[in-house]
């Protein structure tokens, strides 16, 4: 005898099919614990996008530091004109604002300064002395201000100077009170010195007037063959610039007490290695953007 199933004409009102109410109690029995973990899966989803978002952004702020320590050691850095040496070409001064300058690095890594570049050079060991620390006596707040060093936001903590070239290596330079400023025996034109700012200090012992533009405490100087790899420097406002005419060293032998720097020509000269980079731009303020003047005193010659 063969076995049959009721057929729906044969089974009671209400009453529902076996599979049927399997099916439905496995159903129901589901319906919460899916909902539980799709929230769960939910707030994984939404916090994935914060962390990626901070990792990216680490990543890119990572690369970014990286990127200006390199351009700060290889192409340019800013620099901040301290002193009035270089007035009106740079202005600059110990108690408020100066100007900002960008300093090109690359220049001199396939060229060598040439007679009126303005370069920023770390000062000889001769010309360190009286030079005092910038960084704080505190241990920690130094700490910082070497790292903020590193990427460009302290000064580093040396003697770093700017002045314009006025000789380089194999070239004589002298100051006398008949003829002035000479490279090689032949006067120089230097149109980026301003006289009012200069003034005369009682620097001019007559003569020339323009001795006193050259003279170094009413002094005259040289003749100085600068040596080979090294530069003789000044700064534009010479009645306030400790350059290569104040770091001379008179020599014992000198039958004229007013002039210096006949007997050691490095002592007054800046290794051309020591040169950091050439100013090339005025970067703030912003009433005195534009480029640096690299007039060549020599051009007339």
């Amino acid at each position: 005898m063969t076995e049959t199933t009721d057929s729906p004409s044969e089974r009671r009102p209400g009453e529902s099919e076996p599979a049927d109410e399997a099916g439905t109690e496995g159903k129901e029995g589901k319906v919460e614990e899916p909902s539980v973990e799709a929230a769960k899966n939910d707030t994984k989803d939404e916090s994935k996008p914060q962390k990626s978002k901070l990792r990216e952004f680490a990543t890119l702020t990572a690369i970014a530091l990286v990127l200006y320590y390199v351009m700060l050691t290889f192409v340019a850095r800013p620099y901040l004109i301290p002193s009035e040496s270089m007035e009106p070409t740079l202005h600059g001064c110990s108690t408020c604002v100066g100007d900002r300058i960008m300093v090109d690095k690359l220049t001199y890594r396939f060229s060598s300064p040439k007679p009126g570049d303005v370069i920023v050079f770390k000062g000889p060991p001769s010309w360190n002395l009286g030079y005092h620390s910038i960084r704080s006596k505190n241990p920690a707040v130094r700490w910082v201000q070497n790292v903020l060093s590193v990427i460009g936001f302290v000064p580093p903590d040396e003697n770093d100077l700017v002045k314009r070239v006025i000789a380089v290596g194999g070239q004589t330079v002298q100051c006398r009170a008949d003829t002035g400023l000479t490279v090689d025996g032949k006067p120089v034109k230097e149109p980026y010195l301003d006289r009012a700012t200069i003034g005369d200090h009682g620097l001019d012992r007559g003569g020339n007037p323009d001795a006193l533009l050259c003279q170094y405490m009413g002094r005259d100087w040289g003749p100085v063959v600068v040596p080979s790899g090294r530069l003789w420097v000044m700064g534009d406002n010479r009645s306030h610039s400790s350059d290569s005419r104040a770091h001379c060293v008179t020599s014992p032998t000198d039958t004229l007490a007013h002039v210096l720097c006949t007997g050691d020509p490095e002592s007054g000269t800046v290794p051309v290695d020591n040169v950091i980079g050439k100013a090339r731009f005025i970067v703030w303020p912003p009433s005195r953007w534009g480029g640096v003047s690299a007039i060549n005193p020599q051009q007339g010659q």
